[in-house]
């Protein structure tokens, strides 16, 4: 962030008393309260888009939200002297959600529960497009193309490198469950889930994580609605706890209680459970893994590329046990 951009705060009404650097953004201390002043190049229409998703929130009492505050202008961008855009948010005073304590994830259940409550703009011409109806079974298939193709390239290659030694040794058992999963999708009827989120309109947040909960002494913060959107609202759960369940090694009573907290909120149908069981099923670590890999520079490796693949080959069992117990689903 270039120093300048402190000069955007002139263009709105309020006082500023400090201002310091964090990353990628300013906060600010002001009269009215605590604001991140943030680069953005989200256009004006965009940021009208999502503050109707803010409305919405907020007009239900869900006021702990990064939401974005109009200029004098009454735009939401404010241009620098160099033609750079700033965003200003409200902003809140905590820590990231830790990922090793139980308590804040299962609040974070909670939470999104009550979001993907208020984030059902039935009616409303929101400028948000929607999203096809099931297309799961094309973005499955497109994945294991993609692993096959993989595959054929590494197995071409002479000299391999650890992270393909590590990639042949896996695919197999990954790829059988790629597979799997295509099959069961051919025999299972998902639309009444994606026919109700596109007859409401229900938006998801897009980017749900622990990243983007921060946790306050008056509760918990929800920030990073930039990438809000239309879809199955199963699609932020799904994300939550499949990257929860990642780190902590797929643990049963972990996900179980994010669920069970998530569900006491905003009761799961059949059809939204069966969503997620079938996004949960999915080897998705070890295709982005793959993908990432066959798509970058391979002259070079990172050692992390190598360790998350064997991770997600390493937690086979473990995720095994966990669709076992939680979904009464055997592979």
């Amino acid at each position: 962030m270039k120093d300048y951009g402190i000069s955007v705060l002139t263009q709105y009404q309020m006082e500023v008393f400090g201002t310091h650097k964090v990353r990628g953004a300013i906060l600010c201390d002001t009269d009215k309260g605590l604001l991140l002043l943030k680069e953005t190049r989200m256009e004006e229409s965009r940021i009208c888009a999502l503050a109707k998703i803010y409305e919405q929130l907020n007009a239900n009492g869900f006021e702990w939200v990064d939401t974005p505050l109009l200029n004098k202008e009454d735009a939401y961008v404010s241009k620098a002297e160099d033609g750079t855009g700033y965003i200003l948010k409200k902003w809140f005073q905590g820590r990231e959600c830790d990922v090793r304590r139980e308590n804040e994830l299962i609040a974070g259940a909670e939470n999104l529960a009550r979001i993907h409550l208020c984030m059902r703009l039935a009616g409303e011409e929101n400028g948000f497009a929607g999203r096809e109806e099931n297309p799961v079974i094309k973005e499955y298939a497109r994945h294991n193309r993609e692993l096959r193709k993989v595959r054929e390239f590494v197995c071409r290659r002479s000299v391999k490198s650890p992270f393909e030694i590590a990639f042949l040794k896996g695919y197999d058992q990954m790829y059988f469950w790629a597979d799997r999963v295509l099959k069961i999708l051919e025999n299972m009827d998902l639309d009444s889930v994606f026919k109700e989120a596109g007859a409401e309109n229900h938006m998801v947040h897009g980017d749900y994580n622990y990243h983007n909960l921060l946790v306050c002494q008056e509760g918990m913060a929800v920030t990073g609605f930039e990438h809000a959107h239309r879809d199955v609202q199963m699609e932020d759960l799904y994300y939550f706890l499949r990257k929860v369940l990642e780190k902590s090694g797929w643990k049963i009573r972990l996900g179980d209680g994010m669920l069970n907290a998530y569900s006491a909120i905003h009761p799961l149908t059949e059809g939204e459970m069966e969503y997620l069981k079938i996004r949960l099923i999915y080897p998705e670590k070890f295709w982005k893994t793959a993908n990432s890999y066959y798509c970058t520079n391979k002259a070079w490796i990172s050692v992390k590329n190598i360790e998350k693949l064997q991770t997600a080959i390493r937690q086979t069992e473990e995720k095994k046990m966990f669709l076992k117990e939680v979904f009464g689903f055997e592979l």
